[in-house]
């Protein structure tokens, strides 16, 4: 059975570098998992920043849907699986079930978006139980700022909350990272 730890934090804080350095403690093969999509040019230089972090050793899959499959088949050949970050996970599910079009979003498509993106947080956590190696997931802090202006920023500010939670409920340890210096919640 898998053992699940998450690391949360605000922009910067750290959480990164943090779950790298527990990865790095696994002593073992390590797999990356990347979430993000290289849409534009800034993403791009965060993509490779972060690449040239790890350890080039470690083997890395890019995506964020169906990763409970990623993870219950590839956890009996690494020792730790770092899925960085759930955030931008979220992000992606719900920008591909709202669509990217500016229009005025009904509740019932928040509603509906935020029932799809749940189904593929509770299959990820089924997917790290049924794995045998530790998965460390990285998640951003949200809420703790200025309420969000839009009603799709506020949506997606809630949904990813909801989702953190439900997370570090199902997690064995969660660290919050402040100032590069993690915290040990649970």
């Amino acid at each position: 059975m898998g053992r699940a730890i998450l690391i949360t934090g605000g922009a910067r804080s750290g959480k990164s570098s943090y779950a790298e350095k527990l990865a790095k403690e696994l002593e073992g093969n390590v797999l990356y998992i990347a979430t993000s999509i290289p849409f534009d040019e800034e993403m791009k230089l965060r993509i490779r920043k972060h690449k040239e972090s790890r350890p080039q050793e470690w083997d890395t899959f890019e995506g964020y849907k169906g990763l409970e499959k990623v993870i219950s088949e590839k956890g009996r050949q690494y020792k730790g699986i770092l899925l960085d970050c759930i955030t931008v996970m979220v992000t992606n599910l719900l920008l591909e079930y709202t669509g990217m079009e500016d229009r005025d979003f009904l509740s019932e498509d928040f509603e509906k978006a935020e029932a799809a993106i749940e189904k593929e947080i509770e299959k990820l956590m089924a997917g790290i139980r049924e794995s045998e190696a530790t998965v460390i997931l990285v998640t951003n802090e949200l809420g703790s700022g200025i309420v969000p202006e839009n009603t799709l920023a506020r949506t997606f500010r809630d949904i990813a909350g909801r989702m953190n939670q439900y997370i570090g409920s199902r997690c064995d340890e969660v660290y919050m990272t402040v100032c590069g210096i993690p915290l040990r919640l649970k």
